[in-house]
């Protein structure tokens, strides 16, 4: 039988948890009976996500700050231990797709920026959990990557490559902390999230015709890919990447005529941004839209 609070007497910690796949990833991880700690750099979004999970009965509080402050990363382990009465879930959400464009045009500040975000937040958040709690107690680690860490695309070479860091760092962590503590990464393909929204909006029939599943992923996607890792249920599960992309990169739609312009046999490779074009139709879809467009200015 199911345990349907498998995470009961634990506790988390959620990154980039004022929309998208963090906070679906908190109620995903509160609702299985997990005490959660959301922080994000807004600080509206989350406590009002916090008091809707707290009318549902589960134990939340929150945090405001941007994982772009070391001194911010260094301050969240011993709240969410008094806070929690413990430490046993990191989930690294939090990112930046900036700065967008060629690598050779890019900003060096921007590109620093992409990668104290991406890669060194992880890090510098996982150290003080170690510290503060999962070195004596143990606990699991899942950092939100990208299905476009193992390919190019275009205008996305900051993101795609420090995605492909955290990757790494993923590996290199998990080697490192085990048996004590998990670490895994969740590498999503293209969700519907505000992040991405210059990538979906008003091209979302092309791009979903072009994935086997046949539509974009939604955050409880992602999110539900976490909260199984970090569960007993992957106990011996670390080091590994969970792409979660509706089969866009890894694999390709095997039949043909999905849709108008769609003849696959043999699909081609996603676009880098978590795309997941399945098809050929899709990912010029994708590829169109990041020739085409730009995300907000602080996605």
């Amino acid at each position: 039988m199911t345990d349907p609070l498998p995470l009961a007497g634990r506790a988390a910690l959620v990154t980039g948890a004022s929309g998208g796949i963090g906070l679906a990833a908190a109620a995903e991880l509160a609702a299985a009976g997990a005490r959660t700690l959301l922080t994000a750099r807004d600080p509206v979004r989350p406590e009002a996500a916090a008091g809707r999970l707290r009318a549902a009965g589960h134990t939340v509080a929150t945090l405001a700050g941007t994982v772009a402050d070391p001194g911010h990363l260094a301050r969240c382990a011993a709240p969410a231990v008094r806070a929690l009465g413990g430490l046993d879930v990191l989930a690294d959400n939090a990112a930046t797709n900036l700065p967008y464009g060629p690598l050779a045009e890019a900003d060096p500040d921007l590109w620093r920026t992409a990668f104290t975000v991406n890669v060194e937040a992880p890090l510098r958040l996982t150290q003080p959990a170690w510290r503060a709690w999962m070195r004596e107690h143990g606990g699991t680690v899942v950092n939100v990557c990208t299905e476009g860490a193992g390919h190019v695309g275009p205008n996305v070479g900051a993101y795609g490559t420090s995605k492909a860091a955290l990757l790494h760092l993923t590996m290199q962590l998990a080697g490192e902390l085990g048996p004590a503590v998990r670490v895994n990464a969740v590498s999503p393909g293209l969700v519907r999230t505000e992040m991405a929204r210059f990538v979906w909006q008003g091209a979302e029939g092309a791009i979903a015709a072009g994935l086997p599943m046949g539509r974009i992923g939604e955050p409880g996607d992602a999110a539900r890919a976490v909260r199984r890792l970090v569960s007993d249920e992957a106990a011996w599960v670390t080091r590994t990447e969970l792409v979660v992309d509706g089969g866009g990169t890894r694999v390709r739609a095997a039949r043909t005529g999905r849709a108008a312009g769609t003849n696959v046999a043999a699909g081609a490779e996603g676009s880098g941004t978590g795309s997941g074009g399945g098809t050929p139709a899709g990912a010029d879809a994708v590829r169109q839209r990041l020739l085409g467009r730009r995300p907000a200015p602080d996605a």
